[in-house]
């Protein structure tokens, strides 16, 4: 087993190859054991190279009413009123941050995800 870090394309590619072939190795075996460092070097190499941004806040909100079944009416309480929910969800007005407190409380939304960059979305509409 020579296993190296991932520092380009070409590693990786290697790396993702050989995992293909000893993918049904067993935990505990000299397989199994490089099968699982060779996973957790594509991890580090896609986090560095390839990573995963934030959700953008409207949408997030937006799957959160799906997922739990709700409607704009259900948001008056986290927006204030049936007007600024329409304006929010339709980016005419921007999350303030009492909004953002009371989504993330009351839906569970990170605030992260809730501050990532509401202002750019707000020019985009416009």
């Amino acid at each position: 087993m020579v296993v190296k870090v991932i520092k380009n394309e070409a590693d990786y590619e290697t790396a993702l190859a050989r995992i293909d072939t000893i993918m049904d190795s067993e935990s505990g075996t000299e397989e199994g054991d490089e099968l699982e460092l060779l996973v957790t070097l594509v991890e580090l190499y896609e986090k560095k190279v390839h990573p995963i941004g934030l959700p953008d806040p409207i949408e997030a909100i937006k799957f959160r009413m799906e997922q739990m079944g709700l409607k704009p009416k259900d948001m008056v309480p986290y927006f204030g009123s049936r007007s600024k929910v329409s304006e929010v969800l339709s980016r005419q007005r921007p999350l303030s941050l009492t909004m953002m407190r009371r989504i993330n409380e009351g839906l569970g939304i990170p605030a992260a995800v809730l501050l990532w960059e509401s202002h750019r979305h707000m020019s985009d509409a416009a």
